[in-house]
């Protein structure tokens, strides 16, 4: 070029660095080979406990196009302007239920043993065979005799080998409530707010602040608008043929790949964009700002639950963990939410934690409001990931995120008819804008929640389980569903199926067995306790 360019356009922030690629080789070949930069796939779970009212909860449709209008009418109301990137498998059952007479899992505690088996699929220890015992060992410390999901997955994906586990009201979880085990009987302690922000800022790129074109980029602006008057400039100054050529190919490529979208960078103006600074995780870690640190505002907008799922939605975007898990508490109360009762003994439509006795007044309007809460903060989840450009997509394309509930129906305990909800493909493994009923051998149905205390008089009985779903219906093993994920984001199996460091097969086996009748007395108990139906769901694979 005759003239000297001014090198703030060539490098001012993306659009210098996209408009300086038709002269750079290297990056021009790249970039006509389409291998655009993009963050790693990552696994965020959302996991709240005692279920849900699964009448509002689940759409009417059973299979099928998942539509906003068919999420507006339910408690997921939030996420009908994502449903295309949503997947709801139906069907759905997890391990070892506690049930009065045992016929589907272990005798111990009715949470105890349900989140200890959640994401290990392995029986908790000691055990015991009397559903009504309160005695300490078997009621408020049996543990899970095998890792988790989370432990699993990170002990090959993860830079150290654990994962990120974000406890969002700061509080230690007990064997009761404990969903995380880094190996048998060993349960593992999150992190509050920030703890874990602490460490996300070691990976900030020190020294280049967001530039003005990573900002628009991440409020929705593509490559084309970026560098549309840097074009213009550029094509005004006098070069030689054969650069005019090499913009001319610049410029076409612009216009026909002009909605791939740049990576963000990883540093604390993103961190301040979504929320995730220090001073909103120290609100959101201290738990000294008011007895309901979810609810409460922390800034703006977001409560201190949305602060968590922006370092979490932080963390995935910095590839700094690509297994996240964002743990709501147990025995909370949501005062921010005009709730009095305790959440425990509210899923129970008690004023304790007995399993019948006189309905509580408003048990179930209570009870659809913190679902609809919960929903509120998955789509406030699903925003941020969506909101972070990766490659030609977003953080959310290149993951799936997925809220897990302890149980169906809090009352009834039962673990069929699971309400699970999964946002983002995983890169493209799992099919999106889907429900997809997974147990075909049955006619799903929504559950039986509004069958007592509909009226918020009567009485409800838990111990008959009558406001779950009947047993017979919804019943694919979760085991299978955990393959998927497992598989998704490249985790490997031993020649026997099951998940293993140095592995090269694919994961066609997790847990102790898929069949939650195989937990009655424990581990080793049942003859023939196995994994019955190995292999995940090919109809959740796109």
């Amino acid at each position: 070029m005759s003239k000297q360019l001014n090198r703030r356009i060539f490098l001012r922030g993306m659009g210098g660095a996209v408009l300086a690629a038709p002269f750079l080789s290297s990056v021009w070949e790249r970039t006509a080979r389409g291998d655009t930069p993009a963050s790693g796939k990552a696994l965020i779970v959302m996991f709240t406990h005692y279920g849900c009212v699964t009448n509002k909860w689940f759409p009417e449709k059973k299979q099928g196009e998942l539509t906003a209008a068919d999420l507006e009418a339910t408690s997921l109301a939030a996420l009908a302007p994502y449903a295309k990137k949503l997947l709801m498998p139906r069907g759905i059952r997890s391990m070892n239920e506690w049930t009065a007479n045992m016929k589907r899992g272990q005798g111990n505690d009715s949470h105890t043993q349900i989140v200890g088996s959640f994401f290990t699929c392995q029986p908790v220890t000691p055990n015991s065979n009397d559903p009504f015992s309160f005695d300490t060992a078997t009621k408020f410390n049996a543990k899970a005799v095998g890792p988790s999901l989370d432990h699993v997955i990170a002990q090959q994906l993860s830079p150290q080998g654990t994962p990120l586990l974000l406890n969002t009201a700061a509080q230690r979880d007990s064997a009761q409530s404990g969903i995380s085990y880094s190996a048998a009987e060993t349960m593992f302690s999150g992190l509050n707010a920030s703890q874990a922000f602490s460490q996300l800022t070691g990976l900030f790129q020190s020294g280049e602040p967001m530039s003005p074109d990573t900002y628009a980029t991440i409020r929705g602006k593509s490559v084309l608008d970026l560098v549309k008057d840097d074009l213009q400039t550029l094509e005004r100054f006098d070069m030689s043929s054969a650069d005019k050529q090499k913009l001319a190919a610049w410029k076409e490529l612009l216009n026909s790949t002009g909605n791939v979208m740049v990576t963000a960078q990883c540093n604390a103006e993103l961190g301040a964009m979504l929320g995730a600074t220090a001073a909103n995780a120290s609100k959101a870690g201290s738990g000294g700002f008011g007895s309901d640190v979810l609810t409460t505002k922390v800034s703006g907008e977001l409560d201190g639950a949305d602060i968590y799922s922006a370092i979490a939605a932080l963390s995935a975007a910095c590839n700094a963990n690509p297994v996240i898990f964002l743990k709501y508490p147990g025995n909370y109360n949501f005062s921010g939410l005009d709730i009095t009762m305790e959440s425990h003994a509210l899923s129970h439509r008690l004023d304790n934690a007995g399993m019948q006795g006189s309905c509580l007044p408003n048990a179930l309007e209570m009870l659809l409001k913190v679902d609809a809460y919960y929903a509120q903060k998955f789509a406030n989840l699903v925003r941020m990931l969506d909101g972070i450009p990766s490659g030609s997509g977003t953080v959310l394309d290149s993951s799936a995120a997925i809220w897990f509930q302890e149980m169906s129906d809090g009352n009834a305990h039962n673990l069929n008819n699971a309400p699970i909800i999964q946002a983002g493909s995983a890169g493209g493994y799992f099919k999106t804008g889907q429900i997809i009923n997974l147990d075909p051998s049955s006619e799903l149905t929504n559950g039986n929640s509004m069958s007592q205390c509909a009226n918020g008089t009567g009485t409800v009985n838990g111990v008959n389980q009558g406001t779950g779903t009947d047993p017979k219906i919804g019943n694919a093993p979760i085991n299978k569903y955990f393959c998927n994920i497992m598989n998704a984001l490249g985790v490997k199996a031993g020649a026997d199926g099951f998940p293993a460091k140095g592995g090269t097969a694919e994961v066609t086996h997790f847990g102790y067995s898929d069949k939650t009748e195989d937990f009655i007395g424990g581990k080793g108990a049942v003859a023939g306790a196995t994994i019955h139906n190995p292999g995940g769901f090919t109809e959740l694979k796109a």
